[in-house]
């Protein structure tokens, strides 16, 4: 699926305190490949993948998904196209206490309004791809920061999304497992054909990424 951002422009504040996030950015995607956003914190990374994700509306631009121009939707329609056809994975993994590596994954699931046991086989196929096929029984606590991302990135993938999209997915991961992670969010983005973008500031995944883009400013 193509995602293509035109003239974006974001902006937060009000009168004098006003900052420009966005100033009108353009910038397209390639399906099948990861593209690495880098640059200092406050360049806009996080909140380009928030209107690229339908999570927020530019004040200006277009941001089309399939030719489509999502940004100027309403809220149901935005939320449409966020349920059936992008997967998120947040810094902090988001996982639930007390749920297991496997009702983690099927949640995504009940979100969307399907019944989680007909992903049941689907979900343990998608963790045994993240490398944790032996882990679905366990709970949060008991599984290490990369093994917590690789569940939070296995639930983003379960339904199969066109469009992932991934923020700073090392960041609880030791430096023993970033380039592990980092090669597997390059391996799901090519083996699924979606288009798969990733805020971040390690080094092992823009050099496991297909693309760098430099926001700094």
């Amino acid at each position: 699926m193509s995602l293509r951002l035109e003239k974006v422009v974001v902006t937060y504040g009000r009168d004098a305190a006003r900052t420009t996030v966005l100033d009108g950015v353009d910038l397209e995607f390639t399906p099948g490949t990861l593209t690495a956003l880098t640059g200092p914190s406050g360049s806009g990374k996080s909140t380009l993948l928030a209107v690229a994700g339908a999570l927020l509306r530019p004040d200006s631009g277009s941001v089309l998904l399939d030719g489509e121009d999502i940004a100027p939707l309403g809220d149901a329609a935005r939320a449409r196209v966020r349920r059936e056809r992008i997967g998120y994975m947040f810094q902090s993994g988001n996982l639930l206490p007390g749920l297991t590596v496997l009702d983690q994954v099927l949640t995504i699931a009940h979100v969307n309004g399907r019944r989680p046991a007909r992903y049941r086989d689907r979900a343990a196929e998608v963790l045994e791809t993240v490398g944790l096929g032996h882990r679905l029984g366990h709970r949060p606590e008991q599984l290490s920061g990369g093994e917590r991302q690789r569940t939070a990135l296995a639930r983003a993938l379960l339904l199969e999304p066109s469009v992932l999209l991934i923020d700073e997915p090392t960041a609880a991961a030791d430096r023993s497992q970033a380039a592990d992670l980092a090669a597997l969010l390059a391996d799901c983005a090519e083996r699924q054909g979606c288009t798969a973008a990733v805020a971040t500031h390690d080094p092992a995944v823009t050099a496991a990424a297909g693309r760098v883009v430099d926001m700094a400013p």
